[in-house]
């Protein structure tokens, strides 16, 4: 406990004066117990020695960290022979003493004895304490240990640097899900001032993820940080318009050191933008998956008698993760030839998956009736431009989507298309159409590379079936070769 040399209450450094009357409840604390109190309970060692360095006052955390107790530190002369080493008790006097003609603080570090002998390095602060006539009456000197200041100052210092110089996004989160303090790389990935951000709502500061990131919160407040971290994607609004983030996510629940029982504060909120790491990683498994496909569907086709079931065959493969739907259309009369023909090309299905449900390719048009392809058609612009053609629904409700498809000869379902032309010898012989749902993204330009290596094969297999009928119609020196 604290204690002073009126027997174990604390007094003011400097003369004694008569304790003043007023107002007070029945039984409650005087002055001197208030104070006594208020020093017990600083988490800081504190000591206050009078003009002449005689000690006034000691508290509970210099008693932990020197083991002398009030009783035994308060009325003794300065630190000499219980404090400090007798070599070192001059120069820590006067260090202390000369606070009294110093302004301000003065910050000191020295070595101290504990009551069993050791030794521990401590870090002072002491200023003067002025009496009522605003004259020096003595010091006070607050002290911990340096490892434990250290540790404090290095907390500090991490708080600083997170908040300014990392090199990834820092949010504190507070207890209501609303970014309390965000640092500058946070502000930039954001999109938005570190000001503007303070206390909005997160659905305010992201257009997509939001639902996921804040039950991701939750779930710290209540439960605790998780054991690894967690990837998000995210929708970010800039000026160009929403961009989709991958941000991968650290979380920390917050507790305040000072109470008793544990207060969550809030949640750290760690993040880095691994987007196109994550594109990387994504788009190198598509490409795998895909050639792996290749390779099955090559593999398949070649143990097919039949080269038209082959070309289903490379359909059925090309399928899995890719449309939902696809049909094979030949132009009516065999092939065409670059630079030939002038009039309309008619189209002849041949091959179609099931539209009511899952199921293998089936090979149709034996009848050779066109398909009523009207003009503009993108399996017809495909033939015309010899090259891949994309198309779609684009924004249109549900019932235009349905119509837009059923014109266009295709399952109602389908609201996204993409028409690769089968070319084989120099010749073109058709369009392999892939088709998708709602569901599904539109189809990319790594899509339609993916389409017409699919094509491809496909083109060589009608190509041989027609050969083995001898139904090929195409130029006079294409026929006179296959008589050979």
């Amino acid at each position: 406990m604290s204690a002073s040399r009126r027997g174990g209450t604390t007094d003011e450094v400097g003369p004694d004066e008569p304790e003043r009357a007023g107002p007070e409840s029945p039984g409650g604390p005087d002055g001197s117990d208030l104070l006594a109190a208020l020093l017990d309970g600083m988490d800081a060692a504190l000591c206050a020695l009078d003009a002449e360095g005689v000690v006034t006052h000691w508290n509970r955390e210099a008693e932990r960290i020197l083991g002398w107790t009030a009783a035994e530190a308060v009325g003794r002369k300065g630190f000499a022979g219980w404090a400090v080493r007798p070599a070192d008790a001059d120069e820590v006097q006067r260090r202390l003493m000369s606070a009294m003609d110093a302004h301000g603080r003065q910050v000191h570090e020295f070595a101290l004895l504990t009551k069993d002998g050791g030794r521990v390095l401590v870090r002072t602060q002491s200023a003067a304490v002025r009496g009522p006539d605003g004259r020096p009456a003595g010091v006070y000197c607050a002290f911990s240990e340096v490892h434990t200041q250290i540790d404090l100052e290095r907390s500090i210092a991490l708080s600083e640097a997170l908040f300014e110089d990392a090199s990834w996004g820092v949010v504190l989160i507070d207890a209501d899900l609303r970014p309390a303090v965000v640092n500058a790389h946070a502000a930039r990935a954001l999109g938005i001032g570190r000001s503007s951000a303070l206390g909005r709502p997160l659905g305010d500061l992201l257009a997509h993820g939001v639902e996921e990131l804040e039950s991701a919160l939750t779930h710290v407040l209540s439960e605790g940080a998780p054991p690894a971290l967690a990837e998000f994607w995210v929708g970010v609004r800039t000026a160009e318009g929403e961009q989709r983030r991958c941000w991968r996510c650290g979380f920390v629940r917050l507790a305040s050191p000072l109470a008793e029982e544990p207060v969550p504060l809030g949640v750290g909120w760690v993040f880095e933008d691994v987007t196109e790491a994550k594109q990387g990683e994504q788009e190198a498994a598509l490409l795998r998956f895909r050639s792996n496909q290749l390779h099955r569907a090559a593999r398949a086709a070649a143990e097919c008698e039949d080269p038209a079931e082959a070309a289903t065959v490379h359909l059925d493969f090309a399928l899995a993760g890719f449309a939902d739907h696809a049909v094979i259309d030949r132009i009516a009369g065999g092939s065409l030839a670059d630079g030939e023909g002038t009039g309309p090309v008619r189209l002849v299905r041949v091959a179609a998956t099931p539209s009511g449900g899952p199921g293998p390719s089936l090979l149709t048009g034996r009848a050779g009736l066109p398909v009523r392809y009207g003009p503009g058609h993108p399996a017809l612009q495909c033939v015309q431009r010899a090259g891949s053609v994309r198309a779609g629904s684009g924004s249109a409700p549900p019932e235009q989507a349905r119509e837009w498809a059923t014109a266009r000869r295709w399952p109602p379902d389908a609201v996204h298309a993409l028409c690769a032309v089968l070319r084989s010898r120099g010749r073109t012989l058709g369009v392999v159409t892939f088709l998708r749902g709602a569901g599904r993204t539109q189809f990319e330009r790594g899509d339609a590379s993916y389409a017409e290596d699919v094509a491809v094969r496909i083109a060589t297999a009608l190509d041989l079936a027609a050969t083995l009928e001898g139904g090929d119609r195409g130029t006079p020196a294409d026929r006179r070769d296959h008589g050979r």
